[in-house]
């Protein structure tokens, strides 16, 4: 039986051998130009991933569980949804998701950035925030990329914040 610290480090070596980091059907990538992971160096890779997130809690709960947990003038979220009608996620997530995430994001105390597909539903449910639309390249194994285009969604008026904040 293994400890939670071996499942972890066996866990994150799967994430940096596996083709495309996938959670699930794992399989090795064959791409002949990508440099095969050093496993002499794993643990000095888990140390600065403990480095990285000395300080950093890290829940397992629902996210809207989450935000009204953490919630307080000084909390940011990052919200990484799965993207509107895509698959591959595993997880039921319905446009009333992406709806109460709104709704939930106008009452913050804190401040949240949320980033999405962009998609003419994702623009309706967020409507009225300030959103950033950028062209993303996405590649797996270093083969050829594939452009789309996502928006990066603010809960709070970027304008009106003094330079350097974030």
């Amino acid at each position: 039986m293994s400890t939670n610290i071996q499942r972890a480090a066996h866990f994150y070596y799967l994430q940096h051998t596996c083709f495309g980091a996938k959670l699930e059907g794992q399989t090795f990538g064959s791409a002949t130009t990508a440099p095969a992971p050093n496993l002499l160096r794993i643990e000095e890779s888990l140390s600065a991933a403990h480095l990285r997130l000395a300080g950093t809690y890290i829940e397992n709960l629902n996210w809207a569980d989450c935000i009204e947990r953490y919630d307080r003038p000084h909390t940011l979220f990052y919200l990484d949804p799965p993207y509107w009608e895509t698959e591959g996620y595993g997880v039921d997530f319905p446009l009333s998701e992406y709806e109460r995430m709104a709704a939930l994001m106008r009452g913050l105390k804190g401040k949240a950035i949320v980033s999405l597909n962009d998609h003419p539903d994702i623009r309706r449910c967020f409507a009225g925030f300030e959103m950033e639309a950028v062209e993303i390249n996405y590649t797996v194994g270093g083969g050829q990329g594939v452009g789309r285009r996502e928006v990066i969604i603010y809960s709070w008026d970027r304008a009106a914040e003094p330079v350097g904040l974030f």
